[in-house]
């Protein structure tokens, strides 16, 4: 992965930042409040992320949290993107990152990662799962009904205007406009575009021809940055349609998903049912939990899902960044700190299965 001159003369600056100090992290329980008359966190300085727009709000929530138990702790997160999360975790400019997608195989292999010990893994952990709404701008529309093939075509924009046959054929006694339709897509590199471009790939291939990626994959509607960008460009207009984490899909018109013979919308114990039900991907490391995602359910799990990871280094090289790494990440999976990410952001918490799974990733981070 090539990684931009930018992150690489913000690393220097930002690993600098990350001078931090604090004792070992099995001193204290750093994601629970110090009880009464009992010991005070011991984890203080500063803790730098960066990545996907998508967890913004989970991460507002979970730093809001972890530093209210750990007072002399800062923790702040660049919502830029999962792609600039992941480049600036290569380049050292974080110690964390969040991405709406795990590194690939062929990413690990060639590295660098600048904030770990040379040589050693990385950690891989999806604690954020959210489903991926389609949301619309189309007056005295709240809900429609769409099959993956006519959700394919409106993006490809082989299906342009609102009262189309297809639309019309799944929603009985909608009145539909005669009204053009503006597919919005994300302009960055984005994991929820990976996501999204996943879930078309594999459910309505005859419709959608491009394989599953960051970047928007052909011309077609309109770009914006970021998830704000994307839910800006859907409200300021009429007659669009895009595609944002669930948690940004309140005011707009959303799109219940076919699921065999029904038509399922999105909620978080939708989402979480096709993750659970997801293999692990083959020859990944033991802190690597990258999963892989069967879009085609043949049960009624919401399959336009977002599986987001958090990345870490299982050793540093910088050892308090360690301790200050896991200890934020034992608080986001913490039941704690996912009820918080739920109540904020409309994710769906993790199983105990995952939870389990995770912390033993966690445990790999070297803290002393």
């Amino acid at each position: 992965m090539k990684i931009s001159r930018i992150a690489q003369l913000g690393a220097v600056a930002a690993v600098a930042a990350l001078s931090l100090t604090a004792c070992a992290a099995n001193e204290t329980t750093p994601g629970a409040e110090p009880t009464e008359g009992g010991s005070e966190s011991t984890l203080a300085g500063e803790l730098v992320g960066a990545g996907s727009s998508a967890q913004e709000v989970a991460v507002q929530a979970w730093s809001a949290g972890f530093q209210t138990a750990n007072p002399d702790v800062t923790v702040s997160y660049d919502p830029a993107g999962s792609g600039a999360g992941r480049e600036s975790f290569q380049a050292g400019a974080v110690a964390f990152a969040g991405s709406d997608r795990a590194f690939t195989a062929e990413e690990i292999e060639a590295g660098p990662f600048g904030a770990c010990v040379e040589g050693t893994g990385i950690i891989e952990i999806p604690s954020y799962i959210s489903p991926i709404a389609v949301i619309f701008n189309v007056e005295g529309i709240e809900t429609l009904n769409l099959d993956a093939a006519t959700i394919a075509s409106i993006f490809a924009g082989d299906i342009t205007n609102w009262n189309d046959e297809a639309i019309a054929a799944t929603n009985e006694g909608v009145e539909l406009p005669d009204l053009e339709i503006t597919p919005v897509h994300r302009a960055d590199d984005s994991g929820t575009t990976e996501n999204f471009t996943d879930y078309l790939y594999q459910a309505a291939p005859e419709a959608w021809e491009w394989e599953a990626d960051g970047v928007w994959p052909i011309e077609s509607g309109e770009a914006a940055q970021g998830t704000s960008g994307v839910v800006a460009a859907v409200e300021g207009g009429n007659g669009t349609v895009g595609y944002a984490d669930a948690s940004r899909a309140e005011g707009f018109g959303t799109v219940a998903v076919q699921v065999g013979e029904e038509f399922v919308s999105f909620t978080p114990e939708a989402a979480a049912a096709i993750v659970d039900a997801s293999p692990r991907e083959e020859g990944r490391t033991d802190g690597d939990l990258a999963i892989a995602l069967d879009r085609t359910p043949d049960s009624a799990a919401y399959p336009v899902v977002l599986v987001s990871y958090m990345l870490a280094c299982e050793e540093y090289a910088d050892p308090a960044s360690a301790a200050l790494a896991k200890g934020f990440l034992e608080y986001v999976i913490s039941p704690e700190g996912q009820d918080a990410a739920a109540e904020a952001a409309g994710s769906a918490p993790i199983s105990d299965t995952q939870r389990e799974n995770m912390q033993a990733a966690l445990d790999l981070i070297v803290t002393e």
